[in-house]
């Protein structure tokens, strides 16, 4: 690993503690009922909107009415988001006159972007209008965010309450998530990358004269917007050349800020955070790496102050830093080396020392391999799928990192709130296991471990892996799955196995290569990403009733600490290990394998 990568991943972690710790601290006085430091003057607007929908904001509710609350509230948005895709070519704000999004399409976004994974089968700045684009993807960023923060602040006071029936109000967690932190730092967010050169506009799209005509190559695509193969299941191509090459515009800066904050991922454009208009500077890449891991560190400083003691947070955030920074050296160490298959095509010395620089390819140039391997340890490590760098392009063990960050759960600081409740979980896990091994009835917080939970647990746990694994192996049966894969053998079973891991962990971002704006992938996927979402909440609201409702029980002589470094090292084993032990077979008929062709081609290359 270069001394240029160390600097960066050393400079990320010492901002990151420095901005996150303070914020904490806010988000903890936004979980309670008092005024918001800086904002109080806020609360008469926050009480209007609670007085304009009939809410009383002080009545408590049950895990279930919460759960209940929730899955109305999500699935009226799912449908909101839905409706107008399928009209927007009628609605204001789309200068490009695009037009109404396809059924399937429609379906899979809106799914995507409720449940905060925002997988993007189209490309944004062809598809999407402006009024889209704000309205029902953005307005989703927010709302999704905010719901994952929600479940975190109940699952929270599980742990911190005694003997209580309640678990807090969805409602006003909801709103005040919203009003007093994602707003606020959007706002703030939006402004700092339109001063390194965000666009922020409604101007209808620029065409430009370019210097020289551009010859290109594109797969043809049949009636269906399908790509044609030949006989040997190749894509068939067709040269094209143009004189002039179309800027799209929009209010990008904006719906960029939410959705980095947010730990959204879903871009304005179809290149992403790859773009120079969502992001054109090495600042601005770095404070987009910054603001996807900002809050989910933050509320492990909320998780311990609100349970009365902040060496639990500490805890749960070293676990999280400890598996983080040793995925993210792998991967700048994998995209740092030359393709092992270079000594056998007979290349000169001359080549070698151009190929020694490391894997440029799918990088974008102003950011190097450093920053792009960074961004995708990050972007995998939370719930975002925003990318810099094309993962289909990263060598097999450098694509293996992000697939793996995405399989343990995305609990590796993960998204805003869904990361710390997932690590919660694994938390339960890991003293459960501990108690098993002492003989004793485990607890955490104080408060005891049954069987309850641990069903409420391994439903978690396990729910995902079985999206995953079942999605993908029914994609490699069908016709149909198997029609959107465009390359062979080991990396195009990583492809789909990628897609299928994104949606039902709800990262959202893709390997690439994988034609999957079809109705069969629209679909599947979007059950995936459904399921992979709600049954996870609903098994944490259930865990967080239940404990809520006990006793909170002082530490004894047989408690097993769960702030020091034992614990922490039990838990990132039982990270390691039971996030990621059911992806070990399909992760060797990927990654592994594809590794093994490239440093033996000549022995293990498919017939």
């Amino acid at each position: 690993m270069t001394s240029q990568s160390t600097l960066l991943l050393v400079a990320f972690l010492v901002v990151l503690l420095v901005l996150s710790y303070p914020l904490g601290k806010w988000i903890v006085s936004i979980a309670g009922d008092d005024r918001v430091p800086g904002l109080g003057w806020m609360a008469r607007f926050e009480h209007g909107l609670y007085r304009a929908a009939g809410i009383t904001s002080k009545d408590e509710m049950s895990w279930k009415s919460y759960a209940l609350a929730l899955m109305i509230f999500n699935t009226l948005g799912a449908l909101v988001t839905y409706l107008i895709q399928r009209v927007q070519l009628w609605l204001p704000l789309n200068p490009q006159h695009f037009a109404n999004v396809s059924t399937d399409s429609s379906f899979n976004t809106a799914v995507s972007f409720i449940t905060n994974t925002n997988w993007q089968g189209y490309s944004g700045e062809s598809t999407m209008s402006y009024l889209t684009q704000m309205l029902a993807l953005a307005t989703q960023n927010f709302f999704s965010a905010a719901t994952g923060i929600a479940v975190a602040f109940a699952l929270i006071r599980g742990f911190s309450r005694h003997s209580s029936q309640s678990v807090g109000n969805f409602w006003r967690d909801m709103t005040r998530s919203t009003l007093y932190l994602l707003l606020p730092l959007s706002l703030i967010f939006s402004i700092l990358l339109m001063g390194q050169g965000v666009i922020q506009n409604f101007d209808s799209y620029k065409d430009v004269s370019l210097t020289q005509s551009l010859t290109y190559q594109q797969p043809k695509v049949d009636a269906d917007g399908q790509p044609i193969k030949d006989a040997s299941g190749s894509p068939v191509l067709e040269t094209l050349t143009t004189p002039t090459q179309t800027l799209a515009m929009g209010p990008v800066a904006s719906q960029e800020a939410i959705k980095m904050i947010g730990t959204n991922g879903g871009g304005f454009f179809n290149a992403n955070s790859a773009h120079p208009y969502e992001n054109p500077t090495p600042l601005a890449n770095f404070m987009q790496m910054l603001a996807i891991f900002l809050i989910p560190a933050a509320l492990c400083f909320v998780f311990g102050r609100m349970v009365g003691d902040i060496r639990q947070g500490w805890a749960v955030l070293a676990a999280m830093t400890v598996i983080f920074v040793i995925a993210a050296i792998v991967v700048m160490i994998a995209e740092q080396q030359s393709h092992p298959g270079l000594s056998a095509l007979g290349i000169d010395q001359a080549q070698s020392l151009l190929q020694s620089g490391g894997n440029m390819e799918g990088k974008e140039t102003r950011f190097g391999i450093s920053a792009s391997a960074l961004f995708a340890a990050i972007t995998t490590a939370a719930s975002c799928g925003a990318v810099n760098a094309m993962h289909d392009s990263f060598t097999a063990l450098g694509g293996m990192v992000p697939l793996a960050l995405i399989q343990m759960g995305e609990v590796v600081f993960g998204g805003v709130g869904s990361g710390l409740y997932g690590m919660l979980v694994f938390a339960i896990m890991a003293v459960f296991i501990a108690g098993l091994m002492i003989g004793r009835t485990p607890e955490y917080l104080g408060k005891k471990i049954q069987s309850f939970e641990m069903k409420m647990t391994a439903i978690a746990i396990l729910a995902v892996p079985l999206l995953v694994l079942g999605g993908t192996a029914i994609a490699l049966m069908a016709p149909a799955g198997i029609a959107g894969i465009f390359n062979p053998g080991a990396h195009g079973f990583s492809e789909v196995l990628y897609a299928f891991s994104s949606a039902a962990n709800n990262n959202g971002s893709a390997f690439g290569g994988l034609s999957a704006n079809t109705p069969f992938y629209n679909v599947m996927l979007a059950i995936a990403m459904w399921f992979g979402r709600f049954v996870i909440i609903i098994a944490i609201l259930a865990i967080a009733g239940s404990l809520a409702a006990k006793k909170r029980l002082e530490p004894n002589a047989g408690t097993m600490p769960t702030h020091g470094p034992l614990f922490v090292v039990l838990l990132i084993g039982i990270v390691v290990l039971v996030g990621v032990l059911n992806y070990v077979p399909a992760l060797a008929l990927g990654p592994v394998v594809e590794h093994l062709q490239m440093s033996a081609p000549a022995v293990l290359a498919p017939q």
